[in-house]
């Protein structure tokens, strides 16, 4: 894995969010062991204790577990793990919307223009609609 930060925004926040979005795509399947904090830190190059505040995070949110002497653990809670992946898509389309907005697209177009995409989109490598289909 490789780790990129941007400048401007708390290296934490951004740890926080490639964690949780590795956990909502399964990287992290439920009951999956973490790897050890140091680790982790080492691998994206940061302080050990900056990996430690988002692992606190994710902890208080009720997203990982700690076992005292095994080490950190993914939730087997599916309720908590279906909220955390509608928070992460509520933010990729909250933003995906707010770029269209500005690009002066009003409400309809938008929506025409999501419907075309997972209706018709030849690069889309799942099939036609699979966006859309892929709870059904």
């Amino acid at each position: 894995m490789k780790w990129r930060f941007e400048s401007g925004i708390p290296i934490y926040l951004q740890i926080l969010e490639r964690l949780r979005t590795d956990i909502a795509s399964g990287t992290y399947p439920p009951g999956a062991k973490l790897p050890p904090v140091r680790e982790l830190a080492l691998e994206a190059g940061v302080n050990p204790n900056t990996m430690q505040r988002a692992f606190a995070e994710l902890e208080r949110d009720g997203i990982v577990y700690t076992q005292r002497t095994s080490g950190r653990f993914v939730t087997g809670d599916e309720t908590a793990l279906r909220q955390l992946r509608r928070s992460l898509s509520e933010g990729v389309v909250d933003e995906m919307c707010s770029r269209l907005v500005r690009m002066g697209m009003k409400k309809d177009e938008i929506v025409t223009a999501v419907r075309e995409w997972t209706s018709e989109n030849p690069e889309n490598k799942e099939g036609p609609g699979s966006c859309l289909k892929a709870n059904e």
